[in-house]
């Protein structure tokens, strides 16, 4: 990964500016504000499909980053309908991005639902639910479907194969609302 590429992003950070750039699991661009750059990932306050307002948070790696432009072409624009939206950006949560196992640990601490994308393996299913567990390169979490209906064993995952984590999104809150927090098994079921 381009030493450059780590810069601009710390860059954006640093100096608050609105950025875009694409990933080669979607065929669109994400945009968002930088909150940290970790050494593998980066945490990013995410502006939604309507191109304006902000939808929860995403922490993406940073060798999938392609064509960063810091900042956004238009930056003006979208600064801009916020304002006048009265957008007020959330608070930046308490999320290490020093490796992925305190990532994933520190966001499920902070918010109730926590979704895995691992798209090399799956492009087009993420999982989303509460981590249960992080040792020995797995993460263990109990899923909530589509359906807002809880799982009830849990699922384990290689780390080796999370290529983003979200969370605080608008669907993530929507799906916590209705299905409520899980019954946590006991170990051994």
């Amino acid at each position: 990964m381009p030493k450059m590429l780590k810069s601009e992003l710390a860059r954006a950070h640093r100096e608050r500016l609105l950025v875009r750039f694409t990933r080669p699991f979607e065929g669109g661009s994400f945009r968002g504000y930088v909150l940290d750059v970790g050494p593998r990932f980066f945490l990013l306050l995410t502006i939604g499909d309507d191109g304006v307002r902000f939808n929860g948070f995403s922490c993406l790696r940073l060798v999938d980053v392609r064509r960063l432009n810091v900042p956004h072409k238009y930056a003006f624009f979208i600064v801009a309908a916020q304002k006048k939206l009265k957008e007020k950006p959330p608070r930046r949560p308490k999320i290490a991005v020093g490796d992925l196992e305190s990532l994933l640990i520190s966001a499920n601490h902070k918010f109730p639902l926590v979704t895995i994308h691992r798209e090399k393996v799956d492009p087009d299913i993420c999982h989303i639910g509460r981590i249960l567990d992080v040792k020995r390169g797995r993460v263990s979490m109990l899923e909530i479907g589509p359906d807002a209906f809880w799982d009830k064993k849990p699922t384990s995952y290689r780390l080796a194969e999370i290529t983003r984590v979200d969370f605080g999104g608008q669907y993530e809150e929507a799906l916590h609302l209705v299905g409520g927090s899980p019954i946590i098994p006991a170990r051994g079921q």
